[in-house]
């Protein structure tokens, strides 16, 4: 059985953050991976269904949990295109999530500037896999809304 890497599984969350920006939602991807396979895919929904939860991780979280018939998340990794914010890491907590992978930073709005121990204490933390590709798509999106 192949490997995958991070990147691939990467530019796998960045496909889902592209359909977020066809349906003009900030394009925010999100992929959720065990043992090497991907068992939920999601992106951006809150213009969609009108709900400011409704963020990739958050619909992956469901979607993995739907998969796996339960609501732990122990032997999985969330690949995400943005930096979660704190709403979307204090889910990964109570998912137990193993670690989380993300691209670009949030310097606004990302866990990371509010409380780094919001995340439970054995999720291992990977930033900036692909962050140049996952930040110019952001960037992209917010020049041709304003």
């Amino acid at each position: 059985m192949e490997i995958y890497s991070d990147e691939y599984f990467m530019k796998e969350a960045l496909k889902e953050a592209a359909f977020a920006y066809k349906k003009d939602e900030v394009p925010i991807g999100a992929v959720i991976v065990q043992n090497n396979q991907i068992i939920a895919r999601a992106h951006n929904l809150t213009e969609t269904l009108n709900d400011v939860t409704a963020h990739a991780e958050m619909q992956a979280f469901t979607a993995a949990e739907n998969y796996l018939g339960g609501k732990y998340l122990n032997d999985c990794t969330l690949y995400v295109t943005l930096e979660p914010c704190v709403m979307c890491a204090g889910a990964s907590y109570w998912a137990q999530i193993s670690k989380i992978v993300f691209g670009a930073s949030d310097k606004k709005r990302g866990f990371s500037n509010v409380d780094k121990t919001i995340l439970h204490p054995k999720t291992k933390v990977i930033h900036g896999v692909l962050e140049n590709e996952c930040s110019n798509l952001l960037i992209d999106f917010f020049k041709h809304k304003r």
